[in-house]
């Protein structure tokens, strides 16, 4: 079958059709329109994307940061170990100075207070003894060494008054630090070690314990609190406010605070200088230091204010005094002798000048010509001790008054001093004290409300806070103070007062056996009864030369040259009726 023939093509075929909207001749395109959408489309997808990779690498980065074990500054801080090492020099606060700005030292404190600025920074103060305390930094660096986050962290998080061993640089602040006494300048940390921590509440904070004593009774405990203080001519302003003082019951509760205060330690000071100064002054003199028992087999001054114990099989004693001991000693051939030691009264007087247990400063010596040799001695060596500690201990006394604020304590001229006999003293108050004492007389004994009344008269009168009172009633002295020959109704004894209390009491002994027998019966004691006859029989066994001396309480001359509120303060650990501990 033959194939149809094809149709020929025409010779201008009709144009096709083009599209809405194109170009004759050419292919069909996205619009302008369109072509802006899709590119806003694009961009927006774009950001989207940066926006998410940029949020998935902060992620990351916070999970590797969260999970990464790695301390770039691990061996510079933490609690302390066998490896711990600090090799810089060593520097005390006190010591620091100019020449060692831009130096690397070693500190070693407790954390006195601390705050966090920011992730990066922590503050810190560090104390040593007293209030020698400096400010220290801690900054994490970019590259987390020497100090990194971590660290920060830690050294803020670190318990008050808890012990560190510390490396750092020295420099100086923008501003002087006012609540640290080190002010011009400050630590820069490298290396922090915590040796012993501190709890996580402190029973009395050491804010607290700077501050004044607050009540000497109250068993009820002040609030802990904490505070800034202010360092003004090197002393600590420890009156702050906002921090109240706690009571006594919380200071003696709380031994090891109420001791790290500046004001304690400084009492503390003066308190050993005071007894160092009552030796070197009698040893000076010719005197021989001794030691008396404590323990004694009766009661040495046939009083009943004496602390009794079973003693194996028998009944002993606290001594009341070292009184027997030194005229035994003087008995013994020595011309002149000291003691420094405990004594006791069973006195249950709960005033803030009475304590249980107190420190005696005793003296004894042999009177060659009158019985005012003693009294020359006696007010010597206390104007002695009392002038010195007022250059010795300077800072201290500072740092006291910043607490417990008082007047300079007023001296007697060298050559006026001041000595009134009993009879004169109370003829002064009823002359020119308080109506209730217009009628005291010259027989009965001073209460210590007429001892401060009788205080504040002579220190009008004559200027002076220290003065004698010599020759008091026989009624108002025990059985072997020597009576006054020309008058048997008064002996030759004497007290010694500071700021209007009684610090010293003193006299002549009796050393003739028959005399002292007869005085003892007068006192109604028996002079064959345990330890008074050992005591007589001393004066009965060979020839004793005329002799006298006193006893000082060294707390209150501290507490009282000080003018503190109570002797309580001027103890290391004193005892009262109600107080046995620490």
């Amino acid at each position: 079958m033959a194939d149809k023939p094809t149709e020929p093509a025409p010779e201008n075929p009709p144009a096709a059709a083009a599209p809405a909207g194109g170009e004759e001749g050419g292919e069909a395109g996205p619009s302008k329109k369109a072509l802006k959408k899709a590119e806003a489309k694009a961009k927006k997808e774009a950001e989207k994307a940066k926006r998410a990779a940029e949020h998935a690498e902060k992620q990351a980065a916070a999970k590797a940061a969260a999970g990464n074990t790695e301390d770039l500054a691990k061996d510079n801080y933490g609690p302390e170990t066998k490896a711990t090492k600090v090799d810089a020099e060593r520097v005390h606060l006190k010591d620091l100075g100019e020449q060692h700005l831009g130096k690397t030292i070693k500190l070693r404190g407790w954390i006195q207070n601390s705050r966090m600025q920011g992730a990066k920074m922590c503050f810190v103060e560090i104390r040593e003894e007293r209030n020698w305390a400096i400010q220290g930094v801690l900054a994490a660096s970019a590259e987390g060494k020497p100090v990194s986050r971590q660290m920060v962290k830690w050294a803020g998080g670190l318990n008050l008054e808890g012990f560190v061993l510390l490396e750092g640089r020295v420099e100086k602040p923008l501003d002087p630090v006012k609540s640290v006494r080190v002010s011009g300048y400050e630590l820069h940390i490298t290396k922090c070690y915590l040796i012993s921590p501190g709890p996580e509440v402190l029973g009395m904070t050491f804010a607290v314990a700077n501050k004044a004593v607050t009540n000497f009774d109250d068993e009820d405990a002040a609030p802990a609190a904490t505070g800034v203080e202010e360092v003004k001519d090197g002393v600590a302003n420890l009156s702050v406010e906002g921090v109240a003082g706690a009571s006594m019951i919380t200071h003696l509760n709380n031994p090891a605070m109420h001791k790290r205060a500046p004001v304690q330690q400084a009492i503390a000071d003066i308190r050993m200088v005071t007894r160092k100064l009552f030796a070197e002054y009698l040893e000076a003199r010719g005197f021989n230091q001794f030691e008396p028992p404590c323990l004694i087999g009766a009661a040495s001054e046939g009083g009943s204010n004496v602390f009794g114990m079973t003693y194996f099989d028998k009944q002993a004693y606290l001594a009341q005094s070292p009184q027997f001991y030194k005229q035994y000693e003087i008995a013994g051939g020595r011309k002149r002798v000291f003691s420094i030691g405990p004594v006791f009264r069973a006195e249950n007087s709960n005033t803030p000048r009475h304590m249980t247990e107190f420190t005696g400063l005793d003296l004894e010596m042999e009177i060659e010509e009158s019985y005012t040799e003693v009294i020359d001695m006696l007010e010597g060596v206390l104007l002695f001790i009392l002038r010195n500690l007022r250059e010795k201990c300077a800072d201290q006394i500072a740092i006291v008054r910043s607490v417990y604020p008082s007047e300079d304590f007023a001296f007697p001229e060298p050559g006026k001093e001041v000595r009134l006999t009993f009879a004169e003293g109370q003829a002064l108050l009823r002359a020119e004290g308080p109506e209730e004492f217009r009628n005291v007389t010259d027989h009965e004994d001073m209460s210590t409300a007429q001892e401060k009344a009788l205080g504040a008269l002579v220190r009008k009168k004559y200027g002076t806070d220290f003065y004698v009172l010599d020759k008091f009633p026989q009624e108002a002295r025990p059985f072997y103070a020597l009576e006054d020959p020309e008058n048997p109704e008064i002996t030759r004894s004497f007290d010694f007062m500071m700021r209007n209390q009684e610090i010293l009491s003193g006299g002549q002994r009796i050393h003739d056996p028959k005399v002292l027998e007869a005085r003892i019966r007068r006192k109604g004691i028996d002079p064959n009864s345990p330890g008074i006859k050992e005591y007589v029989d001393v004066f009965r066994s060979c020839g004793v030369p005329p002799h006298g001396g006193g006893g000082i309480g060294l707390d209150r001359v501290v507490a009282w040259f000080l003018n503190l509120p109570s002797v309580h303060l001027a103890s290391f650990y004193p005892r009262t009726p109600k107080r046995l501990a620490p």
